[in-house]
């Protein structure tokens, strides 16, 4: 039985319309880049709406706990302000975004290693949308310990893949690495959870 292949019009029409939302969001994300880089508040409220919620979770879910999640979004907030003007449109804006937030997190976390005594975990763990409903308080705050003792990519791939629900092609652009890459570092790092899991229970 042959293959049903689409018209040769049917696909040009849409290889068009995949270019022209592509265009769409390039002019999109160049237009928030020249707002930030012109300080036009109104741009940061609109950026915070569209991508503030995700934002805070990336950073909760990194640092453990509220504060230094706000503190890490408004840091960010910052220097997005400051190096809007080299947004280059290599990658989405949102993706840059999370390049930086991600990169404070790694900051605040050193710093923090810096201090004489750890800052206590005073907040219930919001786990991933996958597990946060089957999971009860004492599994969720082993999960994060695991979680605290990966490496800084190891975390971040497990997190952004798992928690936040991003494609590997995604995280591979946040993070700069290969898709394959960011596939193999998650399935490596659920390998080792799993171990240590076992070994916790």
């Amino acid at each position: 039985m042959q293959e049903a292949t689409l018209p040769a019009g049917l696909i040009a029409v849409r290889s068009h319309v995949i270019k022209d939302k592509i265009a769409a969001h390039e002019d999109d994300d160049r237009r928030l880049a020249r707002a930030c880089a012109a300080g036009d508040s109104s741009i940061f409220e609109e950026i915070y709406r569209r991508f503030g919620d995700r934002m805070k979770s990336i950073a909760y879910n990194h640092l453990g706990n509220v504060p230094d999640a706000e503190d890490a979004v408004q840091d960010t907030f910052i220097k997005v302000h400051r190096a809007a003007s080299t947004f280059t449109g290599e990658a989405a804006f949102s993706t840059w975004i999370y390049r930086i937030l991600i990169n404070t997190c790694y900051d605040l976390l050193r710093k923090r290693k810096r201090r004489p005594e750890e800052s206590p975990i005073d907040d219930v763990v919001e786990t991933a949308k996958r597990t946060a409903p089957t999971v009860d308080d004492t599994k969720r705050l082993t999960l994060r310990r695991l979680l605290e003792e990966l490496p800084e990519q190891r975390r971040t791939v497990f997190e952004l893949f798992e928690i936040e629900g991003l494609s590997h092609a995604e995280i591979a652009s946040v993070l700069g690495i290969t898709e394959g890459n960011s596939k193999w570092i998650l399935f490596a790092t659920k390998k080792q959870l799993q171990m240590q899991w076992k070994q916790a229970r």
